[in-house]
């Protein structure tokens, strides 16, 4: 499958991005190996926008996959956009740098297309993914996030990423990056969860209004077995609403989720390691929602946040306590 330009989003920097991303973030129980398999499926399947991060300890296997389907002729690195996070154990500025250069090292890249600040709270540096003190306690840090961006600038300015950005940031913070004294390069995206039940309308038409692509992850709910994803909420791809919707146009519920993104004006990410549902949410480009349709969609709204990183909330950089 061919990723042309009319597969594309223009990022404020110039390059492009593939509309249609593939997730490699997995429950703790599934095995890296799995990840690895799945990521070289989804290369085959015509996937080329990958999505990967420091905190999914999984970049050596989906680096071995970029790899193999590089060997065998089924990419090129200039065909594929590769994304990677630094995690919030990692924002101190002085090791922005050094730990972007261990995930290359891992992924067996020169560069990735584009590097985001995973979550704005900062957690003390260290090896623990979530360190935590005698009492079981988060270790956060304080860290100026301006500073962390203008390490990031030097890693774009160095080669390291062609592309920089954010994830999990409101409105407030990106203001913050945005009206920095000096900036020399704007966030070009904020990934976030979006999908029909927290559709981020507010901050999509914020970050259009900058020229900042809003990416959506989670779009099509939430992973069962994910520990971090809260479980008492409504399946997003069970709802009635979305079912009719996918029934009066013979598609899936989950084809109905990435269009609906897509026709917003977002770049959209799909996780899932099943090869016919891979293939499935491939086959979103050659059918339309009609404007009912997009406008019974919205109204499905209703604040439905299944990644909440409540562990965090004690910080003031918590960012979910704004509206948007």
């Amino acid at each position: 499958m061919s990723l042309g330009t009319h597969l594309t989003m223009k990022l404020n920097d110039g390059h492009f991005m593939p509309i249609l991303g593939f997730g490699t973030s997995a429950a703790t129980k599934v095995a890296n190996s799995k990840v690895e398999e799945a990521t070289e499926r989804a290369i085959g399947a015509g996937y080329r926008h990958i999505d990967s991060a420091y905190i999914y300890q999984n970049e050596e296997e989906v680096g071995r996959a970029l790899q193999k389907k590089m060997a065998d002729g089924t990419v090129t690195r200039d065909d594929l956009f590769f994304t990677t996070k630094l995690w919030s154990t990692c924002l101190r500025p002085e090791f922005v740098q050094t730990i972007l250069e261990r995930s290359l090292k891992k992924l067996q890249l020169s560069y990735v297309d584009l590097c985001l600040i995973h979550f704005p709270v900062a957690l003390k540096f260290g090896e623990e993914l979530l360190p935590k003190d005698t009492q079981g306690r988060l270790i956060f840090d304080q860290v100026d996030l301006c500073a962390t961006w203008e390490a990031m600038e030097h890693c774009k300015e160095a080669g390291l990423t062609r592309s920089i950005g954010v994830s999990n940031f409101n409105r407030r913070q990106l203001e913050l990056i945005i009206n920095k004294p000096g900036l020399r390069h704007k966030p070009v995206c904020n990934q976030v969860e979006c999908h029909p039940y927290l559709n981020q309308s507010k901050l999509l038409n914020f970050c259009k209004s900058k020229d900042i692509v809003l990416v959506a992850f989670g779009a099509l709910g939430f992973d069962i077995e994910k520990e971090w994803v809260m479980k008492n909420f409504p399946v997003l791809l069970r709802d009635p609403v979305i079912k009719a919707i996918a029934d009066k146009h013979g598609r899936t519920p989950a084809q109905v989720a990435l269009r609906y993104q897509l026709q917003r004006g977002l770049v959209v990410l799909a996780k899932s390691f099943n090869e016919k549902r891979m293939r499935e949410n491939l086959q979103v480009f050659d059918f339309q929602l009609t404007a009912e349709d997009m406008e019974t969609l919205d109204s499905l709204d209703r604040n439905v946040r299944y990644y909440q990183q409540t562990d965090f909330c004690d910080d003031p950089n918590y960012p979910f306590f704004d509206e948007y």
